[in-house]
């Protein structure tokens, strides 16, 4: 070993400086060989101390060894390095002699690198500078400039003296506002004030320092182009400090129309008050103004919505001659989905319809008209002379979209390289139970057959994961320190890692035994049951694999419900007979768990070959498909603050001749306490828990009602993502299944509405939708102030528009009546007194008029009419008549 790799080695940074300084070329090149070794070596364990001691100064030896730019590139970008290298001012030290156009081909080189690789802005410009070329204008490069002004010009010279000194300052500006990391990075380092970037550019424009067409030109290119939200606001601040001209608006009239139809809606509100003084001012056609409304008012935002019918408003007051380009595109609001909107537009049509001239422009308004809710269409009919809306007809057919057919699983793979590519992509992400299950069975089947096999297939999959690794020569791998300090797994591929590290040797057996010893449920924690199933039989299949491998998995499902068909759950027990294995007795009680029982007659047949087997288990399993499934449990609603939450009583099938670790799922269940904190954290690893009773859903919904119920009382996001396959799961829909969807349709997110909404979807077409307990529930929420009325109106809008409106109407009508019953006490749902409830309510009401309206659902709703009958013309008071007059309107024979 030479000195040089020696002092790198040891991390002796400022003597490999002093040695490398006193080489020639060639003799830096002769010793590039080992430092390449040393970094291969070191890569092994890139986050263990001797790799970061000597990853410095290997950083900068490496870089001065080599004479091609783009190897050197290469070197100093290398992602092993990235977060222990050498410091720009010693790079460059020890670069600098070189030929300036090589050190402008390394900095371009490494200009060109993704963000990513954290290539330092220092470096960059020092190469630049030392070269005198062209400053690069790539996202790295003018990203890591406006990082090093914002972390300078704090403690040195206002932002705009900063910018003023900055050589290459027109050359990199207009790339700020191309690429949409580096206009954020704008927005995070101040967006306001004086000492703004807003303020300093539009300062320099002013100073004739930058060019003020060149800026105007690049940040409405940039809001036509889209991007990120923060990215885009840095825009509109920059083009408000820029105060541009009336010119220099109207020159852009046409980038202004596609950002009001088309731009995210603080971009296209900015953009929509520029039109409209354009227009007020007689610089915007009339085409182009009925251009403009026709996309606006297609637009979903009602504050838009309404600024356009304002602005329609003005501009005929203004210019009667109008009306006839004008007043269709106005009536273009006719088929929005609010109905208040539809009344504004109505009106405004009303007011200015005398002043239409032509008959294309009636007959365009009498087509629209046709798009009106039933109330407003008669209203039309009697204003406008439109043709009057016929009697509904009685027959109403509501379509629900196809409930998920269960697929059944294919076969675990039948190779080692299979199974590994398969693994390589659970290592990633393994919330996929079908693919996880199929992955478990075949680590089983393959680790029986031919286990050096797969121990060569896994290698370069598991030799890449962090707990394969060993942090010094004779030190405990990281799966060691892991998994024989805390036995419970964070997520699947946990369970996943854990059982790789069994087959590389990474575990000890001492370890795996030990936590057989050592299983208890999580004291407290409520979903301690489930995760104690699930771990309690990975750790037995890592146990099973190391001291006696077993040909196949009794447990693994048959269907991607989690089921496992009775008549193949024998046929295993009979294939385990004739091997002479013994039964895994986790293994075993899950696949008791999962055995389909609910068609009787199957369950009868197998369980008469089950007798046949002549075994323990053969006999058990007989008891288990002939015993009847057991009725819900009792349970009993529990108020904590703003919540509803459920307990349930002990369910005994589930206790008897199950092994501890199982039979706690049977035990009682308690409301958990306010800000109990869980470690069960990760949503993945919910959908395992399904799969671990998927013929009793309600024990699992009752265990996560606490989670749903923080999408909509602490508006976290994330958990209602458990829904969907909770209505696609087996067993009875009872109260827990409906409270965790209540809670659902009242999250703060949209992601997790729309995942509520699919849920009940699945439910009303299997059939197992019971839409009065969730009406009830519902308004309950409501009432408590966990479900605000704003959010579920979303929810119910959503479901409705996919063709549901009747199931959206039975559940409506039994939540409508408690929070009406309020308001006639002079309550308000919610939150007492709160205006804003009462504002939610009124969108409430209305998609419930639009689902009676289209579902043709007819009678009285109790406490409707006293609210109908209230003066004024709130939201509230208007949609509680719209579902009055709809609930009450005649019918066609």
């Amino acid at each position: 070993m030479s000195a040089l790799v020696d002092a790198v080695r040891a991390g002796r940074t400022a003597e490999v400086v002093g040695l490398l300084d006193g080489m020639t070329d060639s003799e830096r090149r002769a010793e590039f060989p080992e430092l390449k070794a040393l970094r291969t070596e070191l890569r092994a364990d890139r986050w263990g101390s001797g790799a970061t001691r000597a990853h410095p100064a290997l950083h900068a030896a490496g870089a001065a060894c080599q004479t091609g730019a783009a190897a050197v590139a290469s070197w100093l970008a290398g992602t092993d390095m990235r977060w222990s290298q050498a410091s720009p001012s010693l790079l460059l030290h020890l670069l600098g002699d070189r030929d300036p156009d090589w050190l402008a081909d390394v900095a371009h080189r490494l200009a060109e690198r993704p963000t990513g690789t954290n290539i330092p802005y220092e470096l960059m410009a020092g190469l630049v500078r030392l070269s005198g070329c062209p400053v690069p204008t790539t996202e790295a490069y003018v990203q890591g400039w406006v990082w090093h002004i914002g972390s300078t010009w704090r403690q040195s010279d206002p932002l705009v003296e900063q910018l003023r000194k900055e050589p290459h300052l027109a050359a990199l500006v207009p790339t700020l506002f191309e690429t949409g990391e580096v206009g954020s990075s704008l927005w995070w380092l101040g967006a306001e004030g004086p000492n703004s970037w807003p303020g300093a550019l539009s300062q320099l424009a002013e100073d004739g320092v930058l060019e003020r067409k060149t800026l105007i030109d690049v940040c409405v290119a940039r809001l036509l182009r889209g991007g990120q939200t923060n990215g885009l606001r840095v825009c509109l601040r920059l083009l408000k400090a820029l105060a541009l001209t009336r010119d220099e608006e109207r020159e852009r009239t046409a980038d202004w129309l596609a950002l009001a139809s088309d731009a995210m809606s603080v971009v296209a509100s900015d953009a929509q008050s520029v039109l409209a003084a354009l227009a007020l001012d007689g610089d915007l056609l009339p085409r182009q103004l009925a251009q403009m409304s026709e996309a606006v008012l297609f637009r979903t935002e009602k504050k838009l919505v309404r600024a356009q019918l304002v602005l329609l408003g003005k501009v005929l007051a203004r210019d009667p001659a109008t009306a006839d380009v004008l007043l269709p595109a106005a009536a273009q609001a006719f088929g929005h989905p609010d109905s208040a909107v539809q009344e504004r537009a109505l009106k405004l049509v009303e007011r200015h319809a005398g002043q239409a001239t032509t008959a294309q422009a009636r007959e365009e308004l009498a087509s629209a008209a046709e798009q009106l809710i039933p109330a407003l269409r008669s209203r039309a009919a009697e204003k406008l002379g439109t043709p009057a809306p016929a009697p509904e007809p009685l027959a109403y057919e509501e379509t629900l979209p196809p409930a998920p057919e269960p697929t059944r699983l294919p076969l675990a793979p039948g190779s080692a390289t299979e199974l590994a590519e398969e693994i390589s992509a659970l290592l990633e992400s393994a919330d996929d139970v079908s693919a996880f299950e199929r992955a478990l069975d075949g680590l089983v089947r393959q680790a029986h057959e031919d286990r050096e096999a797969l121990l060569e297939a896994l290698d370069p999959v598991a030799g890449r994961c962090w707990w394969d690794q060993r942090p010094n020569p004779g030190d405990l791998s990281r799966a060691e320190q892991r998994f024989g300090r805390h036995h419970g797994l964070a997520d699947p591929t946990d369970a996943l890692a854990l059982l790789l590290a069994t087959l590389r040797d990474r575990v000890g057996t001492a370890t795996l035994h030990d936590s057989q010893r050592r299983w208890s449920v999580s004291t407290g924690c409520v979903h301690g049951p489930l995760a104690c199933a699930f771990e309690a039989r990975v750790w037995e299949i890592a146990r099973r694999l190391r001291t006696d491998p077993v040909p196949f998995l009794l447990s693994t499902p048959t269907w991607s419900s989690g089921l496992l068909d009775p008549d193949e759950l024998v046929g295993r027990l009979d294939t385990y007979r004739s091997l002479g294995v013994r039964v895994a007795e986790h293994d075993f009680a899950q696949a008791l768990l999962r055995v389909g029982r609910e068609d009787r007659s199957a369950a009868e047949a197998a369980a008469e070959r089950a007798r046949g087997l002549g075994t323990a288990e053969g006999t058990r399993l007989a008891r288990w498909l002939t015993s009847e499934g057991p009725a819900l449990p009792t349970d009993r609603q529990r108020a904590s603050g703003a919540r509803v939450l459920l307990e349930f009583g002990e369910v005994a099938e589930l206790q008897a001749d199950f092994p501890r670790e199982f039979a706690h799922l049977g035990r009682r269940v308690d409301a958990p306490r306010e800000g109990w904190c869980y470690r069960h954290w990760n949503v993945g690893l919910r959908r395992h828990w399904l799969a671990v009773l998927p013929e009793r859903r309600e024990l699992v919904a009752v265990r996560m009602l606490r989670d749903l119920s923080a999408v909509a009382v602490d508006d976290e996001r994330g958990a209602a993502a458990i829904l969907p396959p909770l209505a696609e799961s087996g067993g009875e829909a009872g109260e827990a299944v409906h409270l965790g969807l209540a809670y659902g349709l009242g999250a703060r997110h949209p992601e997790d509405r729309l995942a509520a909404v699919d849920a009940l979807l699945v439910l009303a077409a299997r059939g197992q939708l019971d839409a009065d307990r969730l009406g009830a529930d519902l308004g309950q929420l409501v009432r408590r102030g966990a479900v605000k009325p704003t959010r579920l109106a979303e929810s119910a809008r959503t479901a409705a528009a996919t063709g549901a409106e009747a199931t959206v109407w039975r559940v409506l009508r039994h939540t409508l009546p408690v929070l009406l019953a309020d308001l006639a006490t002079g309550g308000t749902p919610g939150s007492a007194g709160s205006t804003a409830a009462a504002r939610g309510l009124g969108e409430l009401l209305g998609v419930a008029a639009e689902c009676v309206e289209r579902s043709g659902a007819r009678g009285e709703l109790p406490h409707l009419a006293r609210v109908a009958d209230r003066r004024g013309t709130s939201r509230l008071v208007s949609q509680a008549r719209r579902l009055r007059d709809a609930l009450s309107r005649e019918v066609a024979a």
